[in-house]
């Protein structure tokens, strides 16, 4: 079978401070760079994404691919239209002239939204289909954040979404949607699918499959007696009317599917009230931590500094955690990324060892987060290239350019130039600091970090310290939502009173 595959890959959060340009997909911040042509198989081989479980699935089944261009960028505001644009143009022209096909395979994300088009992926997947015409069997890879539209779903022929979150199943994602693309290559057939649309927003530290209720749903998953069934559980920051978790199912038959879609949105709905976690304020979790590490046991208390997750479009440089530890006068304790290309310069110059005075961190756009101003050892200094070994990044190599740890008393600062989400230890041991060893860690993430984190943890914390991505989406101000969408497990929901300050659909 000859198979064209591209990636395309943003998770947009409209209230984000920045937009993703085509820099930012170009640099990856976390992806791999964005790459072209054959250089895609070396890029993506070994890697955990969904063009790599595709690539090994076309490699054990013989396939001749076509590789045209594979682009992701860390969370933020809106993709630019010049950045979509060129990439979805390219993704286009690509397929279109990639000669006779059997197949399109699609690496996406589902929660991307542009400047000037609400759902990116929808309009990605209209453009591939117009290029290839309506007998073209095209499958999608996709993140369980999406926010998917039936339009979506009506134009391509099967897609699958990750069943964990931590993301440590975007290889395996990738090659069951390449498996089912090659049955419908191999025998014509087209499965039948069904698409369900659920009531309520669920925070995203709570969405996490390591804890209930969504552990059950997702494990559920497994069980329905279909071809994929995919549980969508939505990214809440996007003032969209599709924003919102959905269930989608494929099977032989249009009724197998339609009962699998809805045993999935009963369950789902039934599982609201085991939504609800404890979270705790930044000087909370501090104490919190500290009262624990105390305790018999080993490992440190991770904390997970939510609100400035740039996972989710934070800036990974506010400081209302770091506040809190040297508040408390914490010891053996760390926390990272703190996204400072100033403060990182100043220590480079200074040199290991210096005592500097430094204005560290701040984001200027949210009140009371000013900078902290305060001596500290330069520790360590790195070029902040590293390879990330864990489950999430599963061998990413990373630029985070340069870097420093940065001791104040007994706390221990990594600052870096460029951002990716805290969610490997090696984004602390590249400065020096032995996640094992401490008592406290503080990490800039709301659940990928679970999946290298947790296994070391005596205890894991949520904190709602300042920030970009608030914990809560009934705080958001939304104004384009379906309305009746509930903002939060048993919360509010969103209705004619919310949206009276509608603004216009970016197409028009």
């Amino acid at each position: 079978m000859r198979v064209a595959l591209a990636g395309f890959l943003h998770e947009t959060n409209t209230f984000a401070p920045a937009r993703a340009d085509f820099p930012a997909f170009q640099f990856g911040g976390g992806y791999i760079p964005m790459t072209r042509g054959p250089a895609m198989i070396d890029a993506a081989r070994g890697v955990n994404l969904g063009i790599s479980g595709a690539l090994s699935v076309s490699d054990d089944l013989g396939w001749d691919v076509v590789p045209v261009l594979w682009a992701g960028a860390i969370p933020s505001a809106h993709v630019t239209r010049d950045a979509f644009e060129q990439i979805a143009d390219e993704i286009v022209a690509g397929v279109a002239g990639a000669g006779p096909l059997d197949g399109v395979f699609l690496d996406l994300h589902g929660a991307m939204v542009a400047e000037h088009l609400d759902d990116g992926e929808e309009e990605i997947a209209r453009r591939v289909r117009a290029a290839v015409g309506p007998d073209m069997p095209i499958a999608a890879a996709l993140d369980l954040h999406g926010n998917i539209s039936e339009q979506f779903v009506s134009l391509v022929d099967v897609l699958v979404g990750f069943r964990t979150y931590p993301h440590v199943d975007m290889a395996a994602t990738g090659a069951a949607a390449a498996r089912l693309l090659d049955g419908i290559m191999t025998t014509g057939t087209r499965p039948a699918k069904a698409f369900r649309r659920m009531s309520y927003l669920v925070p995203i530290p709570f969405q996490t499959t390591d804890m209930a209720p969504a552990d059950r749903l997702y494990a559920g998953l497994a069980t329905a007696d279909v071809l994929t069934a995919s549980l969508f559980m939505g990214f809440p920051a996007a003032d969209i009317p599709d924003c919102g978790p959905t269930a989608i199912t494929f099977a032989e038959t249009q009724e197998a599917a339609n009962r699998a879609a809805d045993a999935i949105a009963a369950a789902y709905e039934a599982a609201e009230p085991e939504f609800d976690n404890l979270t705790y304020t930044p000087a909370e979790a501090v104490e919190q931590a500290a009262l624990l590490a105390q305790q018999e046991g080993r490992g440190p208390v991770v904390i997970a500094d939510t609100q400035d997750n740039p996972g989710a479009g934070g800036v990974s440089a506010t400081t209302g955690m770091l506040r809190a530890l040297l508040d408390a006068d914490a010891q053996k304790a760390a926390i990272g990324l703190i996204v400072d290309p100033v403060t990182a310069q100043q220590a480079h110059d200074a040199g290991q060892g210096a005592i500097a005075r430094f204005r560290i961190g701040g984001h200027p756009g949210l009140p009371d987060d000013a900078p902290v101003e305060v001596d500290a050892v330069v520790e360590a200094l790195s070029t902040g290239k590293l390879s990330a070994t864990g489950p999430y990044y599963g061998g990413t190599r990373l630029d985070l350019g340069p870097s420093a740890c940065l001791r104040i008393g007994g706390v221990r600062v990594v600052v870096t130039s460029r951002i990716a989400q805290m969610a490997d230890r090696e984004m602390f041991r590249f400065v020096g600091i032995g996640p094992e060893d401490q008592d406290i860690l503080v990490v800039k993430s709301s659940t990928h970090f679970r999946a290298d984190f947790a296994p070391i943890a005596r205890d894991i914390l949520v904190a709602c310290a300042p920030g970009p991505m608030p914990f809560n989406p009934a705080d958001l101000p939304f104004t384009r939502l379906n309305p009746g969408l509930r903002l939060s497990p048993n919360g509010p929901a969103f209705g004619t009173a919310r949206a009276k300050g509608v603004r216009p659909d970016p197409g028009g």
